[in-house]
């Protein structure tokens, strides 16, 4: 091509870039979950079943984090960022909270922002996504007519220009809100922000993350909404009923509603912006694993619950799991879609859990779309603890998860290694999901990180398809009666020495816990595999249309076996869907990203990334091509390849040249 050829293209993707009513942009990923219903589907075709295999890297950015941190942070980064493209920008949030603006066509950085103040971080930061606002009173011309809006690790919260990442002055203090976390908290980053907040009307959302098992009494997990013009608090949602007139009050007693924290909303929320409907997953009440301290249902926890957007008004809820003591939070944004029931198009929300299953329900009334059952469950906890009787569980779709696990299901890669597990088993409590923690340890399959967790579910509504990752290992929940010594536990935690299992202390109660994966002496899990699983959920019929395993367990084998390659491994991350009858996931511990058939499930295109990649892809077209960007840069609880990469991935630019 010649020099005129060249500069000819790059001034039309300078144009499409600063043309944001282009019709290349119109089909941007201009929200966390592709859309705000949480879909993760891109109507874009360019990159198909049939050239897929032909996908290169088209550029590549490196954020420096490894660089500007002293390694006792950077070691505990996770990079699970989400980009996404607002006026021809494509905006990454890095695990410390800084802001990068790229060329969408070329991985050219634009602009940065830096929140600042990230010395002394204890826990493992991240930032999955940021959310965009745009203000329709504002003038063209007015800086923050167009503004970013996030939180960061140390429950902070930032307005910035989308153009050029300056402060919007008139937001908070200097462009920065600084959230009441109600209750002085324990150490820096106890409670934080991992989610992009949901915007609907003129209001942002935030739920909030608290770091997981700590203590009884831990903050709360209220959702605030705040103004977006001025920062300002408009209104708050406490999952757990704190005065006796809320209806949830009578599954609390008034002691334990007082104290209790947690209920939070870490995950994304989805938003019905046309109904002003916002779609929260709240999670388990503090502590995980044991709540004596908390009889009865703990209604709003666990539940799927729908509140009006303007006021923060209930609408309705489903409690998924009754007085939750297996950390089995609601971990995935809502996808909000439309089914047809009889003829007609109902508005519905699907809910995926940890446990592997799948709840879809009327979006405006909360109604089951397929039957809910209360089934009996295991009982006998340990002294103190008052279990619920029964548990929901959907008569459809099947679960996508194991439910039972015993030694008759212990799987080894040699009989030795087989017949060791089935030995560990024996040893433990193994009656079945929602067996409780116990003082000699209990199996827990699905585990706390699932089945499905934060990476969701990506909606075809062609094909009326959810796909969705489910990890498939069992986990050994072990309670330690307090002795009332100062807790090893407690050092551990804060340590993240995660040689004995990982530590959970519980303060406040009478007992701190450890988890530890089952496995073999050799360190191959117990279960079945595959260990990691993609999943094709009809939801029209409420059948499974195909199962695969996802992801390489190669490196997992003590030494070179064959077929260890399709044995799959735990992940973290998500999946999304195109038009082009593609789904895109990497996830996986091998760090590799893939593309599968929709309708099949095969692996259609595979590439080996530089670091891990625990991210959810997202998908963008401008100028007619194509782009699928993922954030590779590892994930420091599941120790994969530390990195700092934001990759793009095209269709060759220009077909080869004839010879």
């Amino acid at each position: 091509m010649s020099a005129h050829g060249h500069l000819h293209r790059e001034l039309l993707g300078v144009l499409a870039v600063l043309t944001c009513s282009s019709p290349g942009l119109a089909t941007a990923w201009e929200h966390y979950g592709g859309t705000p219903e949480g879909t993760r589907y891109a109507p874009l075709d360019e990159i198909d079943r049939n050239n897929v295999r032909n996908l290169e890297i088209a550029w590549i950015y490196r954020t420096g984090e490894l660089d500007r941190r002293p390694p006792a942070l950077t070691a505990k980064q996770s990079f699970e960022n989400t980009p996404i493209l607002v006026d021809g920008l494509l905006i990454v949030c890095t695990p410390f909270g800084r802001l990068i603006a790229l060329h969408p066509m070329t991985g050219e950085e634009r602009w940065t922002f830096d929140p600042g103040d990230v010395e002394g971080v204890a826990v493992m930061p991240k930032c999955r996504g940021v959310a965009s606002w745009l203000d329709p009173s504002a003038a063209t011309s007015d800086l923050c007519r167009r503004r970013i809006i996030y939180g960061t690790w140390d429950f902070r919260v930032f307005a910035v220009d989308a153009h050029t990442g300056a402060r919007c002055v008139h937001f908070g203090r200097q462009g920065e809100v600084a959230f009441d976390p109600g209750k002085p908290l324990i150490f820096r980053g106890e409670m934080q922000f991992g989610s992009p907040p949901a915007i609907v009307g003129d209001v942002a959302v935030f739920g909030s993350m608290i770091i997981d098992g700590y203590r009884r009494d831990a903050p709360s997990g209220k959702v605030r909404a705040i103004d977006l013009r001025t920062g300002a608090l408009r209104w708050e949602f406490d999952p757990i009923p704190r005065v006796a007139t809320d209806p949830a009050a009578a599954s609390w007693t008034p002691e334990a509603a007082a104290i209790t924290g947690h209920a939070n909303v870490w995950s994304a929320i989805a938003v019905d912006a046309e109904r002003d409907l916002l779609l929260l997953p709240t999670t388990s009440p503090g502590p995980d694993f044991y709540g004596g301290e908390r009889p009865g249902d703990n209604r709003y926890a666990n539940s799927l619950v729908a509140l009006r957007g303007s006021t923060g008004a209930l609408v309705w809820h489903q409690q998924l799991v009754h007085h939750d003591v297996w950390d089995y939070d609601l971990p995935a944004q809502p996808v909000l879609i439309e089914l047809e029931r009889s003829g007609r198009r109902i508005p519905a929300v699907v809910q995926l859990t940890k446990q592997g299953l799948v709840f879809v329900f009327d979006r405006l009334t909360g109604e089951p779309l397929f039957p809910i059952e209360e089934r009996p469950v295991p009982q006998k906890g340990v002294a103190g603890e008052r279990l619920a009787p029964t548990q929901p569980f959907p008569v459809a779709p099947p679960p996508l998860v194991a439910q039972t696990f015993g030694p008759d299901d212990a799987w080894g890669f040699t009989p030795l290694d087989r017949w060791l597990c089935r030995r560990k088993i024996e040893s433990l409590r193994h009656d079945g999901i929602y067996t409780p923690p116990s003082l000699e340890g209990t199996v827990q399959l699905p585990s706390a990180g699932g089945g499905a967790n934060w990476g969701g579910g990506a909606w075809d509504p062609e094909r009326n398809l959810l796909v969705v990752s489910t990890a498939h290992f069992a986990t050994v929940i072990r309670l330690i009666p307090r002795d009332g010594t100062d807790s090893r536990t407690t050092v551990l935690y804060h340590e993240m020495d995660l040689d004995e299992g990982l530590p959970i202390p519980q303060l406040g109660t009478p007992y701190e816990a450890r988890i530890e994966l089952l496995t073999s002496p050799l360190g191959v899990p117990c279960t079945p595999p595959p260990w990691g699983r993609l999943n094709a959920v009809d939801l029209v019929n409420g059948t499974i249309r195909w199962q695969v395993p996802l992801g390489s367990a190669a490196s997992m084998a003590p030494v070179p076996l064959p077929g260890f390659a399709k044995l799959g491994t735990p992940h973290a991350g998500g999946a999304i869907a195109t038009a082009g009858g593609l789904v895109f996931i990497a996830a996986t511990l091998d760090d590799t990203f893939r593309a599968f058939d929709t309708d099949t499930g095969e692996v259609l295109w595979e590439h080996t990334l530089p670091a891990g990649g625990q991210a959810t892809p997202m998908t963008y077209s401008i100028e007619g091509r194509q782009f699928v960007v993922l954030a590779a840069g590892g994930h420091a609880l599941y120790g994969t390849t530390p990195g700092d990469y934001v990759i793009a991935f095209a269709l060759p630019a220009f077909p080869p040249e004839e010879p």
